[in-house]
């Protein structure tokens, strides 16, 4: 998709004008002359500038060429970012699947979170459609921003790179598990950021088997794939200075296992490694900006298959970190993977904090539907700034209750924990078998995104499927560390 930003408004294709609720009907100066047709329409629809009203005016007068669109922006403040990006989103909906060009007239001051929003809203996965027909695909290839703003273009050129890394997000979520399983993940994160100067290393099976990393290898050991973890660091901080982490769950594919899912709607978890999207994601938009400060994302990539080898619901694991986890069902697997990598990232790196993302349990989609990530963490300092983060970038976070009495939970009776805590409060024992692996003093937040890195339904910015759901607050939670 080309984005791009102009003084003057063309006077041909699809033009989109926001109106306010109530205000006056100004267009740009080249399409003043459509005025009077424009005005005259409005009427005729009893258009206010209401909240997703609309009027499509053909050819007017002195625009014959063109298709006015005036688009109900409702009681909006330009000043107000995500209001903007909303509206951009809400803007190019009704407009992208039509029209190849699109120009959006923006309120003064808006441009730039009116272009985010729009070329959020604009995103399409259209690689395998070989044969489709032709209105099966978007039209959409241009968005102009109409703007009389100077520095324009140069506000959005941040936004711009955290696209970027939304975008390279949702596509790793979209692709299909034949495609994107650990090795061909681990492969396409060196092609994506070494270039941008992020140091990407891969760890395989047998680096791994080394570092006693046998809980994660347990869940990967069903699959003719071969695990990996990827640590991807960016240095653009002091040196020495203690990096940020980033840790995402990767389950390429999840089957289950031996505890298999039902057949019903499987096919999507192929979305299994949201977690790690948005880790992955967030490196490409903080390394893109440059920003100032050291950040090292850490994801551990495995495929969860039934196999005569595979894990056994009974079998006992040690763990990196020296304790030992009893399995009960091979579908709580995501831990079991994060919990090796969050061993290795804070032997390895000492991490002033660290963050978590995993589409972990279906728990929290009972407790949160698809409106929110659900937070889990007992630093309440950590809690706050993330939940400045969410604020800021609208990826909307809800903190959820962790402590002693989830942790007692996962205890086993033979073993040092067990990996599932039962059905009540799932999404919080789960965290707390996450919080066996995390140093004492050591700040952390799991983040379970479960309902939200996959939507079935249209928002105002994210189309259905892959959201991307976490680059915009991971982006904007190290951007709070930098300076």
């Amino acid at each position: 998709m080309e984005l791009n930003f102009a003084q003057n408004c063309p006077t041909t294709g699809t033009i989109v004008v926001p109106i306010a609720k109530e205000a006056d009907i100004v267009l740009p100066e080249s399409l003043s002359g459509a005025e009077g047709d424009v005005r005259r329409a409005a009427r005729a629809s009893d258009f206010a500038g209401k909240a997703g009203q609309t009027v499509t005016i053909a050819g007017p007068a002195a625009a014959e060429g063109a298709t006015i669109v005036l688009f109900g922006a409702g009681e909006v403040n330009a000043s107000d970012d995500l209001a903007m990006q909303r509206l951009g989103g809400k803007a190019i909906a009704g407009v992208m699947k039509k029209a190849s060009s699109v120009a959006i007239v923006a309120p003064d001051g808006a441009a730039a979170r009116l272009a985010f929003g729009a070329i959020q809203r604009s995103y399409t996965f259209t690689k395998y459609m070989k044969k489709a027909e032709a209105d099966q695909l978007p039209q959409l290839k241009t968005i102009t921003i109409v703007t009389s703003e100077e520095g324009a273009e140069a506000a959005y050129a941040p936004l711009g790179e955290l696209y970027a890394g939304v975008k390279l997000a949702r596509d790793l979520v979209t692709e299909p598990p034949n495609v994107l399983y650990p090795e061909s993940y681990a492969e396409l994160c060196r092609d994506e950021l070494t270039g941008l100067g992020v140091e990407v290393e891969v760890l395989g099976e047998a680096e791994m088997e080394k570092l006693g990393m046998h809980m994660m290898l347990g869940v990967g050991q069903g699959s003719v794939r071969e695990s990996k973890t990827v640590i991807m660091r960016w240095s653009g901080g002091k040196d020495g200075d203690r990096p940020l982490a980033l840790v995402g769950k990767g389950v390429t594919f999840d089957t289950g296992g031996i505890s298999l899912k039902p057949g019903a709607n499987m096919d999507e978890m192929k979305m299994d490694m949201g977690g790690s999207a948005a880790v992955v994601g967030a490196m490409r938009a903080i390394a893109g900006r440059k920003a100032k400060c050291n950040v090292v994302g850490l994801i551990g990539l495995v495929e969860n298959m039934p196999d005569g080898n595979a894990q056994r619901p009974g079998d006992i694991v040690d763990t990196m970190s020296g304790q030992t986890v009893e399995i009960l069902n091979t579908d709580a697997e995501g831990r079991l993977v994060l919990g090796d990598v969050l061993t290795y990232a804070q032997e390895t790196y000492k991490p002033k904090a660290i963050v978590d993302l995993a589409t972990l349990t279906g728990a929290i989609i009972i407790a949160l539907a698809y409106e929110h990530g659900g937070m889990f963490t007992e630093d309440d300092s950590l809690a706050s700034d993330l939940m400045e983060a969410s604020a800021a970038s609208d990826d909307s976070l809800w903190r959820m209750p962790l402590g002693d009495a989830h942790r007692k939970m996962i205890k086993s009776d033979v073993a040092d924990m067990k990996n599932i805590g039962g059905r009540d409060g799932g999404s919080s024992s789960a965290a707390a078998f996450l919080s066996r692996f995390i140093e004492k003093g050591t700040p952390w937040a799991h983040l379970d995104i479960a309902g939200t890195a996959w939507k079935k339904a249209d928002t105002d910015t994210e189309p259905k499927g892959g959201t991307g759901f976490g680059v915009r607050l991971l982006d904007q939670w190290v951007s709070q560390h930098e300076g």
